[in-house]
Formats: structure tokens, C-alpha cells, sequence
């Protein structure tokens, strides 16, 4: 693979995961609940989805979902489902404290349920996969999809998914600073779970 065509993908990785989308809306209410250091494990636990959602993608289920409106309705349902989940959990939970006293225990029961929540939101979300469906053969066709030359692909879009992750995470966590102390923080997190509901409801009018 030539470095100008390696270019090319990063410079489409970049802007696909710099828009606003489930896995950074996540990370920025991760960082308003939790705070910045805690949002590396729901990053992490994205990268793990997204890195599964492209192995899905190439092994040909990825054609399977964007050809059969059926398994692409089922899947996206799910996903939307689990948006709105979290919008809700958002809402409900926003007049909590945004760093909380926990046990060793329960931080680290915290930290897996945060993996596994960033986990969940890369790999509920259809357009994912078909985003590497449609851009991976513009890159390197199918044929020549090699172990290394999909590793390549795969981890490049990984990594720009972490510089995203971490521009609005810091973002979040300067602005949330100046409203940890007052009714603010429980409106912008009201807020993040409205956005939440959005996204879901967005979903649902996807179509192939």
C-alpha cells in the first residue's frame, strides 16, 4: 500500500470519526459524569468495537447487512434501542454527583461496565459497518486484502478514533469544570441525553 493511498485513508478516517457521532457523544458524557481519566476505558472499549465492526465488515457479513433490508432493519433497531437506553440513563441520572465516592470494588465494576458500554456503542451501530464495507475496497480491493494490509487499515482508523476521542474529551473536561459546581452541569448532561434520544430516533430513519 502507498504511502499517498495510506494518506488518503487517514485523511477519511480523520473526518469520519471527528463528526459528532454515538462513540463521541459517549466519550464526552463519560467525561461530565465520570471525568477525563475514566473515559479512557470507554474509549478503549470503542476501539475494541470498532475494530470488530471492520473485521465484520470484511468477512462478508459487512455485504450481508447492506444488501438485506431485513438483518440491516433488525440490527439498527437494536442499536437505536440502545441509544435511547442510554440517552434515558443521561437524564435520569443527571442531578448525580459528577465524581462519586466509590469502593476499590465498585471502581473497578465501574470501569469494566464503561469498556463495555463504549464496547457496545461501536458495535449496535450499522452505519459502522457499513462504512468499512464501502471505504475499505476503495483503498485495497478485497482481493488483495492481506492479514497486514487489513491490520494496517483497521488500527490507522483506530488511532484517529483516539485522537478524536481524546480533542472532545479535553474539550468537555475544561468546559465541564466550570460547571461541576452549579445547576449547569445537570443541564448539559440533561442535555447529552436528549442528544442521545436524537441519535437513536436518527437511526431508525437510516436507510440502506
Amino acid at each position: 500500500m502507498s504511502w499517498s493511498l495510506w494518506l488518503s485513508f487517514v485523511a477519511v478516517a480523520l473526518a469520519a470519526t471527528f463528526s459528532p457521532g454515538p462513540g463521541v457523544l459517549l466519550a464526552i458524557s463519560t467525561t461530565l459524569a465520570l471525568g477525563a481519566r475514566r473515559t479512557l476505558y470507554s474509549s478503549a472499549g470503542n476501539a475494541a468495537g470498532v475494530f470488530l465492526v471492520s473485521c465484520v465488515a470484511v468477512s462478508g457479513a459487512g455485504l450481508l447487512f447492506s444488501q438485506s433490508p431485513a438483518a440491516f432493519a433488525i440490527l439498527k433497531t437494536g442499536g437505536a434501542a440502545y441509544l435511547a437506553w442510554l440517552g434515558i440513563q443521561q437524564w435520569r441520572h443527571a442531578g448525580q454527583a459528577a465524581t462519586p465516592t466509590l469502593s476499590t470494588r465498585d471502581i473497578d465494576g465501574s470501569r469494566r461496565a464503561v469498556f463495555l458500554r463504549g464496547l457496545a456503542v461501536a458495535c449496535s451501530n450499522p452505519k459502522s459497518i457499513l462504512f468499512f464495507t464501502a471505504v475499505f475496497p476503495q483503498f485495497l480491493p478485497m482481493q488483495q486484502m492481506t492479514g497486514p494490509r487489513f491490520l494496517l487499515l483497521s488500527l490507522t482508523f483506530v488511532a484517529c478514533m483516539f485522537v478524536s476521542h481524546v480533542t472532545y474529551v479535553l474539550v468537555a473536561a475544561r468546559a465541564g469544570t466550570h460547571l461541576l459546581n452549579g445547576g449547569g452541569m445537570r443541564v448539559l448532561r440533561r442535555f447529552m441525553g436528549a442528544l442521545f434520544v436524537l441519535m437513536a430516533a436518527g437511526l431508525l430513519l437510516t436507510k440502506l
